[in-house]
Formats: C-alpha cells, structure tokens, sequence
C-alpha cells in the first residue's frame, strides 16, 4: 500500500484544487475548462506557494485515458449521418477555415524560425474550434434559437470529424519526419479503408449484440460493456498503426447510432468528466509563466492569428457556400477560439516526442485568452457587420449578395439522375469492395493456415476456396448485381440512347470487380493462371449470382446494416423528437426551424391555436406540437396546447425573438402572498346540536363545494375513526378532520 500514497496523494491534491476552482469559475460564469487549467497551474511544479503533485508520470497516464474518454464521448455526440444532413455551406466553411488557418499556422511557426514539426502541429492546432465553449457561449447570450447557430454548429461537426482525421494524418507525417506525399495518401486511403471497415462492421454486430443482451443491461453492465468495446477499440487501433484517441471515436460513433446510445451517454459522462478534469489539470500543469513571459511575443502574435484568421476564413467559407454577408459575419465572429483538440494535439505532440516543450503552453496561453474574448467577439459580429456593410467597396457587398442568391438558387435544386445513378452505384462498391478484401485478407491470414494444418493438400484448398467464396458471395452479388437495374439504370437508359454504352460500361466494370476477387483466391490457393482461372473464376461467380441463398442473404445484411442505421431515427420520430428533414433546408433560407417549450405555468395553457392566434401576432408557423411520446403535425386551429408541450415553429430570427419572449412572459407570476394562501392545514370541527353540519351528510355539508375543504376522516365519540360514507348524516359529538388552505380552514370553523 505505501507505493500507492504518492498516487493517491496526487489525485487527492489535483480533485481538491479542480472542485475548488470549479466552483469559483461557475460563480463566475466563465468556462469550468479555464478553471481546471488554472487548478493545474497550481497543483503544478511552476507553483511553489501551494503543495504540488510529486508523480507526474502518473498524472499524464491519467490524461492519456482522459483523451480516451472525451474522444469516446465527443463520438457518443456525433453521428456519420450528420456528415449527410449538414450541408455544403458546413462543408465549404470546414475546409476553408481548416486548410487556412494550418498555412496561417505553419507560417507563423515558421516566421519564428521554429522546427517544421513545431509549425506543423501549430497549424493543426489553431485550426479547429472549441464545440464546447461555443455551446456554452449561444447558451449564456440565448442565441440558440438564431439561424446563423445551426450553421455554426454544423460546421464544428465537421471540424471535429475533421480534427480526427487531421491528428492521423499528423501522426504519420510524425513517424516518417516527412511530407511524403506518397506516405500521406497511403495514410489517408489506409484510415478510410478502416473507417468504412469498423464502421460498416461495427454498425452491423454491435446492435444485433446490444439487442440480444437488452434484458441483461443493467446501468453497471451497459457501462462495463460500453468501455469494454471501447477500449478494445482503442487497442486494435493501436495495432494498425493509428492513435488511441482516434480508436476511442470511431467506437464511440458507431455506438451513437445504436438504441442505447443515450443511456451509455449518461453512463460514461461521469466518468468522462472526471478523467477529463485530470486531463486539462494536466494541461495547466505545463504552464510555465517563466516560459510564457519568454514567449510573450509569439503568443501575443498567435492570439491575434487565430481571432483575425478564424473569423475571416470563417467568414469567407459561409460567404461563397452562399450564405448572406450578416450570417457569414455572425459565423465567422462565433468561431474565433482554440479549445479541448488543441490540448490534444499539443500533447500528441509530445507523446511523439516530436514538438518542442514551449510549444504546449505557448498554446494553452492562447487558448485561455481567446476563450475568455469569445462573448465579447459574438457580441462584436452585429457592429462589425454594420461597419463593414459602410466601409467596404459596393462592388464586393454586390458580389457577396450574388453568392448568396446563387446559393439559396442552387440549394433547391435536385441532383441529376447521372449523379445519383453514380453515387449510388460508387457507394455500393467501395462499401461492399471494403467488407470483401477484409474477409479474403482475414481468410488468408487465419482460416488458410489452419485448414493446412487441420487437412492438407488439395482437398484441404478446395474446402478453404468453398468456404471462402461462400463467405464472399453475398458482397460479390451486391457488387455485381445491387443497384445495377435500378431506377436511375431504368430512366437513364429510356432517356438518352448515348447513355447506353456508359451504362453497359459500369455494368460490366462492377463484374469484372467481382470477379477480380475470385481470381485472387483461386491463384492464392492453387496458383492458376490463363483459361483454367478465368473458366473457374466465371463459373463461381456466375453460380453466386444464380443462387437465391446467397441472394436472399446480401438483402439480408443490407436490410439489417439499414435497419440499424436507421434505428435511432425511427425511435425518435415515434417518441417524437426528430426534427422534420425540412428542417435543415430553411437554414439556407430566411426561415428557420425552433422547439418551444411552453412554461408549465403558462397562461397560454387550455388555449387552442385559433384564440392565441400565433400566426397574425407573430408570423411564426406552429408546424408540430409534440407532447410526452406523441406527436402532432400540422396541428388544426381548435388543437389546444398544455404545458410542456413542446411547440416546433417556423419563422424568421426577429419574429423567433418576439414569440420568445412573449411565450417567457407568459408564466404566471404569483403575488407576495402566495405562500400564506397556498398553506395546507388540518383542524377538526365538533358538531353539536346547534351546529350547521349537524344531522347532514357529507353531500349536504357542501364542505367540498362551498368551502374548497376536504374530510380526511371522522372520529365518534369513543375514540373510533372512520372514513364516512357520503349519505350517513353526522352525530352529536362527531370530531370531522378537514384538509384545506388555511384561509377557507378559517372561514369552515367560524361557520
């Protein structure tokens, strides 16, 4: 036990000063992230006033599973389909801000005359946002009902996915010390080989294993479970060659996607939350304010590269997605800080050995100052905007509103049915290809090997090849046959006879594609070559596709893998919390999409739509009301609302405002005297001869109707209590116990 007490020392000191500036930074209202660097500061080795902790190596373990824990709770948070519902304004401004702000970043470093590594990881890591400060930042100034929030939070989705993406490819450029452009693309087609591979893998095991354990998951199992597979995949990332962090989100965003999601959500955040702390107390660790009055400069400099770059680059990427010259400035104001993947990169960094020491407080300096500035700067976007819309040449705001028409134009047209033919047809033959070159590559690597050993020789191959191509054929049949004949297949080849030899073209290329794959195993297992391969390879693939077995069974997993995609969606619009998909187009648009939720002491509550009358008041557009698990769409003017009903509307950013706070307002505010009126007591009446109750029965008495008081029960005269019936008169001498306010208590006994 004693090698334990430094450990335990440590955590003691690091929990105590993190609660203590916890509570201090809430009563502040500033973010509890800022508090847990500065209690890192003072538990730290650059703090001699206080005790500091002894172990660090420890600490920084901690943090590693910190990492691990807040990657797995930001993939808990983040669904692929999101990628899909986004948009291409989210994805223009993602690409522009990232790519710019990494020159930006690698520039300055490089001014500096800092190492390349250092400039690169500088770049990588003012480039991404803080998702959590943002939230935090529209929560405090109510801007979350705003239209331009929803494309600010769409586009930190696509920072976060892109953040991931990013801290591989820096791993890799990392380990080889190089810009290797054979090295980079080899790493990226390596990372979407594996995430197409978990995620299509993953999505269709995990929720079939969920489902079939669902009476056995208890809060504590779903928990061991949830980290069991979590850290598993963390492991297994590892050995291919990727970080842990990167492991930890993959699982965590296929299991987003499964009915449990949200219970394992609120299980781990506890969790989350704690091994986090110790990781950004580990940040604040590193701050040397030494080494950051040495740095002064650089940090000054980098502060205004990330508030200047952020929200310019922000803003041009909103601006020619085709949004309005205001959005993109209200955009691009919001998104100027650097938060939680700075800190992660910065310490991949050093994990890697491959950054500089001054470099990590350099950017939690940084980090601190623009997150502090983040109100101030969302605030600041309505005069900028004012002042620019004054100052800048007509010729540029006439073109910025060009973009922003062509963009509202270009947002309600449909994609070409050649498009759609091909993105289907793309989809289902790098999803299905993936799936098959991992089962032939795993084939080979186990199952071949011991059907050697168990059964050599020929026949030992033969039933290796059965097996194998058994397991192949329903990938091999959706590659070669699903989706070929669809639809889009039928229209275009009616439509045009030009399209005919491109279709037949993509037809006969996605059998060759199939067919490579046969060929492969036939020459790995029993090295043939010219006509005998291609004979046999013909002949298996041609029986794959004529089998209604292997056919039935590649509907199967591709209804399953659906259904499972699907499966979160389909609880929430029956629970009724999914958003209509109409939702996100309005973004592109003046109208935006909002959930009211009406105050449970609402004077608007019992009132039908047609006496509120929203429409002429407010000109919003009450398009669903949702209450408990019901959902009611297009509700009719007599469909009277109740509280916490929650009111989806449509409308512009002023009227949202109006409705807002006259919806606020409409609580009921109780007077001074509320608590002496609302007093329940008990107190007994004794009925005598001469008394108004006596020889009547409770219904006679009127206590319920004329003095609002109710009997609890009589007592007779020799000490027996009873609950009277409603006809039986009272007797003299007959104590009644009544319950009510005190006030009409009162008035009962001077009767």
């Amino acid at each position: 036990m004693a090698e334990l007490e430094p450990m335990i020392k440590d955590l003691a000191l690091i929990l105590i000063f993190a609660g203590v500036m916890t509570l201090i930074f809430k009563k502040l209202g500033q973010p509890l992230v800022l508090g847990y660097i500065v209690a890192g500061f003072l538990a730290g080795p650059h703090f001699g006033l206080l005790p500091s902790v002894v172990d660090t190596v420890n600490v920084h373990l901690w943090s590693d599973i910190g990492v691990i824990f807040l990657l797995f709770a930001l993939g808990l948070e983040f669904s692929f389909k999101k990628i899909l519902k986004v948009g291409g304004t989210a994805v223009v401004a993602a690409l522009v801000i990232i790519v710019g702000m990494m020159f930006l970043g690698f520039t300055v470093g490089s001014v500096f005359g800092w190492q390349r590594m250092d400039a690169l990881f500088l770049g990588g890591m003012i480039a991404m946002s803080s998702t959590t400060i943002i939230y935090k930042a529209f929560d405090d100034l109510g801007l979350r009902k705003k239209q331009f929030t929803g494309l600010v939070l769409s586009i930190l989705i696509l920072e976060d996915i892109l953040a991931v993406v990013l801290m591989v490819m820096l791993s890799t450029i990392a380990v080889s010390n190089s810009l290797n452009g054979y090295e980079l693309v080899r790493s990226i087609s390596k990372l979407v080989f594996f995430l197409v591979l978990w995620f299509v893998v993953g999505l269709y095991l995990i929720p079939i294993l969920l489902k079939k354990a669902r009476k056995m998951l208890s809060g504590e199992t779903l928990l061991v479970v949830a980290l069991g597979l979590c850290f598993g995949m963390v492991v297994f990332a590892a050995s291919m060659g990727f970080s842990a962090a990167f492991g930890a989100f993959i699982m965590g965003s296929i299991l987003a996607e499964t009915l449990e999601a949200e219970r394992i959500d609120k299980l781990v955040s506890p969790v989350k939350d704690l091994f986090g702390a110790i990781f950004f107390v580990s940040v604040g660790m590193m701050v040397d304010p030494a080494m950051i009055l040495q740095y002064a400069l650089p940090i000054i400099l980098i502060t205004i590269t990330v508030i200047v770059g952020q929200a310019t680059f922000a803003t041009i990427g909103v601006l020619i997605s085709g949004q309005s010259f205001k959005t993109a400035i209200e955009c691009g104001f919001s998104l100027t800080q650097i938060g939680e993947f700075a800190f992660i990169i910065a310490a991949l960094g050093q994990t890697l050995k491959v950054t500089s020491e001054f470099l990590y407080p350099i950017v939690v300096a940084v980090s601190v100052i623009t997150i502090f500035l983040t109100p101030y700067m969302i605030r600041l976007s309505e005069p900028a905007y004012g002042f620019l819309s004054k100052h800048l040449p007509k010729k540029l705001l006439s073109l910025a509103e060009r973009f922003a028409a062509r963009g509202a134009t270009t947002a309600t047209q449909d994609t070409s049915t050649w498009k759609r033919y091909l993105r289907s047809t793309i989809v289902t033959v790098i999803i299905n290809g993936i799936v098959a070159f991992a089962i032939t590559t795993l084939a080979f690597l186990w199952f071949v090997p011991l059907m050697d050993s168990i059964l050599p020789g020929t026949v030992g191959k033969a039933l290796s090849a059965v097996v194998i191509l058994l397991a192949l054929g329903p990938f091999i049949y959706t590659i070669s046959l699903r989706h070929t004949f669809s639809d889009y297949f039928k229209t275009l080849w009616s439509e045009n006879r030009n399209y005919v030899p491109p279709l037949v073209a993509i037809v006969l290329g996605r059998f060759m594609i199939a067919m490579l794959f046969v060929f492969y195993v036939l020459y790995k297992l029993f090295q043939l070559r010219g006509i005998p391969i291609f004979v046999l390879a013909f002949a298996a693939v041609m029986f794959i596709l004529s089998s209604r077995l292997i056919r039935r069974q590649s509907l199967k997993i591709e209804s399953n893998f659906k259904d499972n995609l699907r499966a979160r969606d389909v609880q929430a619009e029956y629970l009724g919390q999914k958003k209509p998909e109409y939702a996100s187009r309005l973004i592109s648009k003046d109208l935006h999409f909002a959930d009211f939720t009406v105050p449970g002491d609402s004077a608007w509550a019992g009132l039908s739509l047609a006496e509120l009358n929203l429409g002429r008041r407010f000109s919003i557009h009450v398009a669903s009301i949702l209450r408990g698990n019901v959902r009611i769409n297009i509700p009719e003017a007599d469909e009277r609302i109740f509280p916490q009903d929650v009111l989806q509307v449509i409308g512009t950013d002023k009227d949202m405002e109006t409705f807002a706070a006259e919806l606020k307002s409409s609580g009921q505010v109780p007077d001074e005297d509320i608590a002496a009126r609302s007093e329940m007591v008990l107190r007994q009446v004794i009925v005598r001869e001469g008394s108004p109750f006596y020889g009547k029965t409770i219904r006679e008495c009127g206590i319920r109707a004329d003095y609002h008081c109710l009997i609890a029960g009589v007592e007779t005269h020799d000490g027996k209590l009873y609950q009277p019936a409603v006809d039986i008169p009272f007797a003299d001498g007959d104590v009644v116990w009544v319950v009510g306010q005190k006030d009409d208590v009162i008035v009962l006994l001077n009767a």
